[in-house]
């Protein structure tokens, strides 16, 4: 059947981050946003130009009307 896949070692976490990483690349290269929690804890919205919000979420709202902007954030902010 194949290798037996070990969830707990070292190198499936880097394939992980190396997998996420790829997914975010690409969806911004795709014109999208990309939403995450930074390593601050903040929510943030990535916009594919490169400006990054700290955003609010909306609970219950429709999908892309889930959340608000607080502010943008900077190089000094970040």
């Amino acid at each position: 059947m194949g290798e037996k896949l070990d969830v707990a070692s070292p190198q499936f976490d880097a394939a992980v981050r190396a997998a996420c990483h790829e997914a975010f690349l690409e969806t911004l290269a795709a014109g999208l946003p990309v939403f995450y929690l930074d390593s601050a804890g903040l929510n943030v919205m990535e916009h594919p130009e490169g400006r990054r919000f700290e955003i609010d979420w909306i609970p219950g709202a429709p999908a892309g009307e889930n959340y608000r902007i607080v502010r943008e954030l900077t190089a000094h902010a970040a």
